[in-house]
């Protein structure tokens, strides 16, 4: 995130212990530098190797340190102190250093010390409990949620302190459980079971104030459609589009409460008229009346449809291995500043040279030896 806004990042990695992101299951050919999830999200960063478990890493990351405005780790509590990496033995070699540790579960607690990845953590917030069909057993987002989302908070939140330091000269460090930055996106299911003593349970793609409200077949193999109606007018603007049918006006949907009541056979009606119709035909039409529609696209989709495309939601990059990937674009774009990628995710220890000999002017020798004795590894 910090890369796309312009920030020189340098990630420290290790041939000892390959970062997991390299070897994903979609890099079939397990080669740390053909991953293609490492190549969508490690982007506008630099990658040096340094094996952080030989002492002679360690004065090694603090000159890099002394150098940095930030120090970003996510490992488990203890991992740091025990290499003298801390935010306390940092602020003695760098006074006004940002660091933010963005542990799993926290530096303190019961769980502190607990090992987890993306899905573990969307377990233990309470998310993976709301997702599966209405009224059936939970089967959880099925994919590493809290990363993303942890990155987000986690740049915002350093962001903050950049400019609190440009007010005061001051660093601080900051602790980002990334288990807590998953519960935030939890709110409404807290605030029922605080405010009514309710568990909110598995709704499918029900939404308990808006019908109908869903995902609905179209006419084409496992296409689908998103409808949501929240207002009477829009229920009247989506009856309008499909050509009242009579069915529209039972009782049984004469206002929202009684499509709430009555939404599992409200569900099929509407089933039975998008089904007949492709989903982006459905789409316009219901966009044309002011409700609000869209296709479920699938990775193909994705990549070709028209206003993804023509908002350049994709970019072709250029990588020595894989030649031409596809990568996200930033979700952002600032006027004076605009973002972009501008270089390709690293080959593992791509900028070794760069990194300890122009930023940190070690000699060849140096470098040499530490090499030799699998430092630099």
């Amino acid at each position: 995130m910090l890369g796309d806004l312009g920030a020189e990042v340098i990630k420290i990695e290790t041939r000892s212990r390959i970062d997991s992101m390299r070897l994903s299951p979609d890099n079939l050919d397990k080669e740390p530098d053909r991953d293609p999830w490492f190549h969508s999200g490690v982007r506008n960063q630099l990658s040096i190797t340094l094996d952080m478990e030989q002492p002679k890493a360690i004065p090694v990351i603090k000159d890099l340190i002394k150098m940095s405005d930030i120090v970003i780790e996510n490992f488990s509590p203890k991992v740091m102190k025990e290499h003298d990496l801390d935010y306390q033995s940092l602020k003695q070699i760098k006074p006004d250093i940002i660091m933010i540790s963005l542990p799993a579960t926290g530096h303190y607690g019961p769980l502190r010390d607990a090992q987890t990845y993306g899905p573990s953590l969307t377990g233990l917030a309470g998310v993976d409990g709301l997702v599966g069909y209405y009224g059936e057993r939970v089967l959880g987002l099925q994919q590493a949620y809290a990363d993303v989302n942890s990155a987000l908070h986690g740049a915002f939140t350093v962001l903050a302190a950049l400019y609190y330091k440009k007010r005061t000269g001051k660093g601080q460090f900051i602790e980002m459980a990334q288990l807590e930055a998953v519960v935030g996106i939890a709110g409404e299911a807290v605030m029922e079971y605080v405010m009514n003593g309710k568990v909110l349970g598995t709704l499918g793609n029900r939404y308990p104030t808006m019908c109908p409200h869903n995902n609905y077949r179209c006419s084409e193999d496992d296409k689908w459609v998103s409808i949501a109606v929240k207002t009477e007018d829009e229920w009247k603007a989506f009856c309008q589009a499909i050509g009242n049918p009579a069915w529209t006006k039972d009782e049984k949907f004469a206002d929202k409460y009684s499509r709430l009541r009555n939404q599992t056979e409200l569900d099929s009606l509407i089933t039975g008229w998008t089904s007949k119709q492709s989903y982006y035909e459905v789409t316009e039409l219901l966009q044309k009346h002011g409700v609000a529609a869209a296709p479920c696209l699938d990775t193909e989709g994705r990549f070709f449809d028209p206003h993804l495309q023509a908002r350049k939601t994709y970019l072709e990059v250029d990588h020595p291995t894989t030649g031409t990937d596809f990568i996200a674009n930033s979700a952002w774009a600032l006027s004076d500043n605009p973002t972009e990628i501008r270089y390709r995710s690293p080959l593992l220890g791509e900028h070794n040279k760069y990194v300890f000999k122009e930023l940190l002017h070690m000699s060849d020798e140096d470098i040499a030896q530490l090499e030799t004795e699998k430092v630099i590894h």
